[in-house]
């Protein structure tokens, strides 16, 4: 599974991750903006001073200063995972997890993310969202991700703009169950999941390569672990390291089946490992394993997707 903000910037030692809770063919714009970045609104709005790469700097020093990329990846993933059009139907990247007096606030799978996800953007969210009217919270959440994902050392994510912010825990799905992918699951269920998101078995494996950074935490997930040995390197280390070593079956603390690697203290969930027990994941996974540029740029392709679905009328600049 993909995968969690306190109000509060914390110490800057501390590492947050990714718990393991399992995240159109357009000209789009690169997160890398430039002077030529045109102005947000027209020269009478508020607004009108702030440029993409203002936001796009200050959320880079946040990832840089708190190595907080996991888990502003993982709040953009859960923020639109929800959208299905399965037996239920409905969810869009709202930024409704800002709310915890009841719906996806309060989400088992988002244990984490609005406590500590939402707090490290709070003061940038406060600078852009509140006070400059520049930028949408599902935005910049949408944002925030794809700018840890390339400070990481992983692809540049065009980002497009235009998603509403829900207004309160009203907004949110009716639950979890059927929308967000379970870690302790296998091949039946990921394609349950994914399917009626509109994504096939080789987006399937490209979005869990993101586990390449992350760790999961036992007061979140269940699960205790990180998948790589190098957590904070968004590359294709997650494939690598899945068919390279043997891993161990065990119980976590929280009575969560994962496995381990001894020797690293990495470890892969049944879901991860449910990629090597079909043919057609394994197809996908063994090109990963061989051709990092390949996964970025199906990896690009297939969450680029993710983040987009069940909105309308997005757009190329702020």
């Amino acid at each position: 599974p993909m995968s969690p903000p306190p109000i509060r910037f914390l110490s800057r030692s501390v590492q947050y991750s990714m718990a393991a809770d399992s995240l159109c063919c357009f000209p789009r714009k690169r997160i890398h903006p430039s002077s030529q970045d045109p102005l947000v609104g027209s020269s009478q709005d508020k607004a009108s001073s702030v440029k993409l790469e203002d936001i796009v700097n200050d959320l880079t020093a946040l990832v840089k200063s708190k190595n907080c990329g996991p888990i502003l990846i993982r709040l953009s993933w859960h923020d639109a995972g929800v959208f299905s059009v399965g037996a239920k139907p409905g969810g869009c990247p709202n930024a409704v997890m800002r709310f915890t007096d009841a719906g996806e606030g309060t989400f088992g799978a988002n244990a984490g993310l609005p406590s500590v996800a939402v707090g490290l953007l709070a003061p940038i969210a406060e600078k852009y969202v509140d006070q400059e009217k520049a930028i949408s919270n599902a935005d910049l959440w949408v944002l925030a991700a794809n700018v840890s994902i390339e400070v990481m050392g992983g692809p540049a994510v065009p980002t497009r703009f235009g998603r509403k912010d829900a207004k309160s825990s009203a907004e949110s799905v009716e639950g979890q169950e059927g929308r967000l992918p379970d870690g302790d699951k296998g091949l039946d269920h990921l394609r349950a999941i994914f399917y009626p998101k509109g994504f096939d078995d080789k987006d399937i494996v490209a979005l869990s390569g993101a586990h390449s950074v992350g760790s999961c935490h036992g007061d979140r997930s269940g699960f205790e672990g990180p998948w790589t040995e190098d957590p904070l390197r968004f590359d294709n280390s997650y494939f690598k390291e899945m068919t390279s070593k043997q891993y161990a079956a065990e119980t976590t603390a929280a009575g969560c089946p994962q496995h381990r690697h001894s020797g690293t203290g990495t470890i892969m969930l049944e879901s991860d490992l449910a990629l090597l027990s079909d043919t057609a994941f394994k197809a996908h996974v063994d090109t990963y394993v061989q051709d990092k540029e390949a996964f970025f740029a199906d990896f690009v392709r297939a969450w680029v997707k993710l983040q987009e679905l069940g909105c309308t009328d997005l757009r190329e600049t702020l």
